[in-house]
């Protein structure tokens, strides 16, 4: 219930966290969002949401957007590679171990990424959940490292300055402002929703 708090409150935790903390702020941030793209036992932490608030605190000179657009850029992006990695270099092996999933669903792993890997990595941004699990399961699936850096770049760059910007320009106005925890559900509704069709579809 905390977790559930935090995401539908979040202008009025990061606006107390900032008065209390100052700078303190940022490295909070950076480490919510590197955990939450980094560590496939993390899907639950606040991502599309978060970006949202923060960019409407920007706005209104809360937070400094010259400082916290680039961390978080730079969180997002190692998070997903360090997720990558692991995947690359443990995935296998905690999968077998653990008897998770059959042998054969890690072959086809390596044809999906192998021919979707580029799409999956950008698209997987915008989707809560998938975008913790695709890095994992990219580099289980052992995905070209250089192609694989290059769509984590991008589709970093798309998510993070998508959100954030969109709170700066949007997060401001009368009804959003008056309406904020009804915005936040319809982020978190339309950002999870692709992704519950698809598994339904599947």
């Amino acid at each position: 219930m905390e977790i559930v708090d935090f995401i539908l409150h979040l202008d009025k935790y990061l606006s107390t966290l900032a008065q209390s903390y100052g700078s303190f702020i940022y490295f909070l941030l950076f480490l919510i969002i590197f955990a939450e793209t980094g560590f496939v036992i993390t899907p639950i932490l606040p991502g599309d949401s978060l970006l949202f608030v923060v960019g409407s605190f920007c706005a209104v000179n809360i937070l400094d957007v010259r400082i916290v657009y680039p961390a978080l850029l730079v969180a997002s992006i190692t998070g997903n590679t360090i997720n990558y990695f692991i995947g690359l270099k443990f995935g296998r092996k905690i999968l077998e171990n653990t008897r998770l999933i059959n042998p054969k669903y890690i072959e086809e792993t390596e044809k999906f990424f192998a021919k979707y890997g580029s799409k999956a990595v950008v698209i997987s941004r915008f989707l809560p959940f998938f975008r913790t699990f695709v890095p994992f399961f990219a580099g289980v699936g052992k995905m070209d490292v250089e192609k694989y850096l290059f769509y984590n770049v991008l589709g970093g760059l798309l998510w993070i300055t998508g959100f954030i910007f969109a709170g700066y320009f949007f997060g401001n106005i009368p009804f959003v402002k008056d309406n904020f925890t009804l915005f936040i559900y319809g982020i978190i509704v339309l950002t999870v929703l692709p992704g519950l069709i698809k598994i339904v579809k599947r």
